[in-house]
């Protein structure tokens, strides 16, 4: 469908997309979507100068929550940071700031990383990265925020997220909010007719294509967004507008869906190579559509409900995706199913290699890889890091390294509780690689991404769902019992 009607022929872009090299996304420092950029490679920017490899000093700040309709009359509760729950942190320049509605210190500072925590308490949250100091008011949405915002890849003061679920302010969709004054400059996705799933959720993390002015979302409703939004930008008049000049939806229908029941839709943020954009679903699907003629080129078998964000390696110039998928209890089994962790050829579909996993299951509160994979570079450039939950035991979880090349697990870390946070893997002076790796049993741990030794590690008090961001020594993350926190990395 383009600008409200449905097309008869072929699809053909007024402007072609063509996102280049993940260094090249954005303009901005920090960590300013899900996994970074559109491979989803990296939840940390900078370098961490260590000297203890533990933790150090830290700042807190308090969550709340927030009462939400069912579809069955009642209440549901949700409170703090919940999956995905990646905060953001931006690098502001100062020139920027002067326009913002930030206090007057945090203008003034000569510089300021900034953390933006969309939360499940219906608030997006800034702080200044070091101190926990607010560096504005809090912005009070009215909406559950579970997935992960993002902030315009230009430098624009744009912040788009996408509510999880209906609230009582209104039905759930998306928004896209000046950074200057907090303005709602456009929504979109509420109830929308085109939609085969009437399911207006978006915890899927869009991306921006800078040069084509080009918003690109996927929702759980199973349809597909590409919105050129009009936006006008004057730094020095301090003004920003978003006015959509073409609004492109693409939707599918899944034998999965049709055969089995399983849901379409993406809860999954989708990685985009030059002109196609690769991403799991609901209902068992890892496809691959060119965005610049709305063919699919490829759909490859995930088994199971996949919220698992694929993550994107150029090797030797070739790209591959390397993912996983969940075990929703009943869909495939009772008891216990098998988890693939894949390796596949983004160009072709084909997998090159897999490694199973014996997962169990708990209705609501499923087994597998409900992260995502983080990739290693430096001295881990050879391996690949999955959190496998409810493995080897029913409430334990496994992170797991293995070689890219051949699949082979090189190390585990087995924890007590499982873990549906992605691994966040820092880098310090020397180039060596270190992970965090956060479980809902309220721990979050340290390790050495070459060897899976444990460094240190934290009970920060509370469930943790929500995947960590890193910039240089800090670390931030919340959980799910109300608290944000800022963490040193000594």
């Amino acid at each position: 469908m383009v600008d409200g009607e449905m097309l008869d022929g072929p699809y053909e872009t007024d402007t072609e997309i063509y996102l280049g090299d993940a260094s090249e996304y954005s303009a901005l420092p920090g960590v300013i979507t899900f996994g970074g950029n559109n491979y989803r490679n990296t939840n940390s920017y900078g370098t961490a100068e260590l000297t203890n490899k533990k933790f150090g000093s830290q700042w807190t700040a308090p969550t709340g929550s927030l009462t939400t309709p069912t579809t069955a009359g009642a209440s549901s509760y949700w409170s703090g940071n919940g999956w995905t729950g990646q905060p953001l942190l931006v690098e502001w320049p100062k020139e920027t700031r002067q326009i913002m509605n930030m206090y007057d210190w945090a203008k003034e500072a000569e510089s300021l990383v900034e953390v933006i925590y969309p939360s499940m308490d219906g608030y997006v949250y800034f702080y200044e990265l070091q101190t926990g100091q607010k560096t504005r008011d809090a912005l009070n949405m009215g909406y559950v925020y579970k997935g992960t915002g993002t902030v315009d890849p230009r430098g624009y003061p744009l912040l788009y997220i996408g509510s999880g679920l209906n609230s009582y302010n209104g039905t759930s969709h998306v928004f896209v909010v000046s950074l200057i004054d907090f303005s709602i400059l456009y929504e979109f996705g509420a109830n929308d007719s085109f939609a085969l799933r009437a399911w207006p959720m978006y915890d899927s993390a869009p991306l921006i294509d800078a040069d084509t002015d080009k918003l690109i979302y996927c929702g759980e409703n199973g349809v597909i967004y590409i919105i050129t939004l009009g936006t006008e930008y004057d730094e020095a008049a301090g003004t920003i507008s978003v006015n959509p000049t073409r609004v492109v939806k693409w939707r599918y229908a899944s034998y999965n869906n049709i055969q089995s029941g399983f849901y379409l839709g993406f809860e999954a943020s989708p990685v985009i190579y030059q002109g196609h954009l690769m991403c799991t679903d609901n209902s068992g699907n890892l496809i691959c559509l060119d965005l610049n003629t709305l063919e699919l080129k490829w759909v490859q078998d995930t088994l199971d409900d996949s919220n698992s964000t694929p993550v994107l390696e150029l090797e030797d110039g070739h790209p591959y995706l390397y993912v996983s998928t969940s075990f929703h209890l009943g869909w495939r089994s009772w008891v216990k199913a098998d988890v693939p962790v894949w390796k596949i050829d983004a160009e072709t579909g084909e997998i090159v290699w897999q490694v199973d996993y014996s997962c169990s299951s708990v209705a609501d509160l499923s087994g597998g890889v409900q992260g995502s994979i983080t990739c290693g570079k430096n001295n881990v450039s050879d391996l690949i890091f999955a959190p496998v939950s409810r493995y080897p035991t029913a409430g334990g979880g496994t992170l797991v390294a293995l070689d890219k090349a051949t699949g082979e697990q090189v190390w585990e870390f087995q924890t007590q509780v499982y873990s549906w946070s992605t691994p966040t893997i820092f880098y310090d002076q020397n180039g060596d690689g270190y992970i965090l790796y956060c479980t809902t049993g309220y721990y979050l741990y340290l390790l050495d991404a070459r060897t899976g030794e444990m460094l240190d590690s934290k009970n920060l008090g509370g469930l943790i769902e929500a995947t960590p961001a890193v910039f240089d020594n800090w670390l931030v993350v919340g959980h799910r019992n109300g608290s944000i926190y800022g963490i040193e990395l000594t």
